[in-house]
């Protein structure tokens, strides 16, 4: 039963939504409403400059946006100088920081503690500054390692999107534990939005999401979804007593939507209009 439907839509209807560098995503994000929170991800492929370039564009159409800083990208304090200038100059004052999926760093960040300190030396810190958490292992970097660089790069940010997790419980868990480590910055929990199946699914193991597919796999009904698209309602359902919850500290939904903004924004109407029909 869902206890307070019009928190759930407002939470909803505030969600920010993440799309790719790539060709075509500034028309797909350019659907949205007029100051919804965009994210542009890194690209190991089209580097640093790519994603800025984007993020302008997109900061023209008055979205507020977030371009994602990835240092394994960035060769050093000069390229990082450049694109917080360029991205201050745009009027950007919100930066996602992560270490990047290249093997090897280009220069001399490799991993995102060591950029967060960077930008602070720069004297060049944006008003606010994101990072990643992951609630289930990640697929390069050991778990005790990741707690530990999590509670490092917090000291530097504002808030944490966790990676996507399709297990509900692992995502609950996950909050629990940073909670119980101290750690207060608000969390925006992470779901695709309406994607091909097909697609999730490549994506998902080049991420090395291999927990979360093998839970997905176990869900009645998986088969026939693969014939189809994900909608993140499942999860959305499991997870949004967090949202209620004060001592989970959940500032609402991050829609990874692999620049399919178009169907990710047509559920999300659906889904506030039929959460404003329930009773409260």
């Amino acid at each position: 039963m869902i206890t307070n439907p019009e928190q759930l839509r407002q939470h909803l209807l505030q969600a920010r939504f993440e799309v790719l560098p790539l060709r075509g995503a500034v028309e797909q994000a350019a659907q949205l409403p007029a100051g919804s929170t965009v994210t542009v991800t890194a690209s190991a492929s089209k580097g640093p400059d790519r994603t800025v370039e984007v993020a302008i564009r997109l900061r023209e159409l008055g979205l507020h946006v977030v371009p994602h800083l990835a240092a394994r990208s960035i060769t050093g304090q000069v390229q990082l100088a450049e694109l917080l200038d360029r991205t201050a100059a745009a009027g950007i004052d919100e930066v996602f920081v992560i270490a990047g999926d290249r093997p090897e760093p280009v220069g001399e960040f490799a991993d995102a503690p060591g950029l967060l300190s960077a930008i602070e030396e720069l004297g060049r810190r944006p008003a606010r500054i994101g990072i990643a958490g992951y609630p289930e292992s990640h697929a390069f970097i050991p778990d005790v390692e990741t707690a530990r660089a999590l509670d490092v790069k917090a000291r530097h940010a504002d808030y944490v999107v966790s990676q996507i997790c399709f297990d509900p419980a692992a995502t609950g868990a996950w909050i629990r534990a940073v909670r119980e480590r101290g750690m207060t910055l608000p969390i925006h929990i992470g779901a695709p939005g309406v994607v091909d199946m097909h697609r999730l699914l490549r994506i998902s193991l080049k991420i090395g999401l291999g927990d979360s597919l093998r839970f997905l796999r176990k869900q009645p009904g998986v088969v026939s979804k693969l014939l189809t698209r994900y909608t993140p309602e499942a999860l959305f359902d499991e997870l949004a007593h967090h949202l209620a919850d004060p001592v989970s500290g959940v500032a609402g939904w991050h829609l990874f939507t692999f620049n399919e903004v178009a169907k990710t924004l047509q559920w999300r109407q659906e889904l506030a209009q039929r959460l404003r029909e329930v009773p409260a």
